[in-house]
């Protein structure tokens, strides 16, 4: 059976690290603790861990550069878009929310956008981790660049360990089921459903 690309998008450096837009690389962090590896350099420019079953893989050029990291790895490791799993962070959704999703808009997504164009196709699996809309007027590319804030933190690796759930069922049962079982379970933080 093939193996599953599986990508979190982020960017790289200490100084990002604990970014809204890293959502990704968290997700990954955990999925690869679960495998009980850890990430190593590949010359795709991103840091890799292999399993039987998965790539995980963290690009290492920023974020609207992942394309071409994405693409290198899916070449060298012969898998077609429709065994990629992007795990990233995404303002249409709540904080709290996760979505499982085939294809679509990039949604002012720097990363994402820069994935569709180099593959030539949106028909990729996402998993959206909800960051929320920017307070007041806050500028949207300076909200994703900021930690969680200290409310959000509290609820931060319960989320990040949801998502990686998302990531096995995708590739164990599919999208259907998937969106089915998580996306009626949002986690509903700062008081009822908005």
């Amino acid at each position: 059976m093939d193996r599953w690309l599986i990508v979190g998008l982020g960017n790289p450096g200490s100084e990002y690290a604990g970014n809204r837009h890293n959502a990704g690389f968290m997700v990954l962090d955990e999925l690869a603790a679960r495998a009980g590896g850890r990430f190593k350099a590949h010359r795709s420019r991103s840091e890799v861990l292999e399993s039987s079953r998965a790539v995980l893989a963290k690009p290492l050029t920023y974020m609207n550069l992942s394309g071409g990291p994405v693409k290198a790895l899916s070449d060298f490791y012969k898998l077609a878009p429709d065994r990629l799993i992007v795990v990233h962070d995404e303002l249409d959704v709540p904080y709290g929310a996760l979505r499982a999703k085939l294809g679509g808009g990039d949604n002012g997504h720097n990363g994402l956008k820069s994935i569709t164009k180099v593959l030539g196709t949106r028909d990729y699996l996402r998993v959206r981790f909800g960051i929320g809309r920017p307070p007041g007027r806050m500028d949207p590319a300076a909200y994703v660049l900021k930690d969680f804030a200290t409310a959000e933190r509290k609820d931060l690796a319960f989320l990040v360990d949801r998502a990686a759930d998302v990531v096995e069922s995708l590739m164990e049962h599919g999208l259907e089921v998937t969106q089915n079982e998580f996306h009626r379970a949002d986690l509903h933080i700062s008081g009822p459903p908005r």
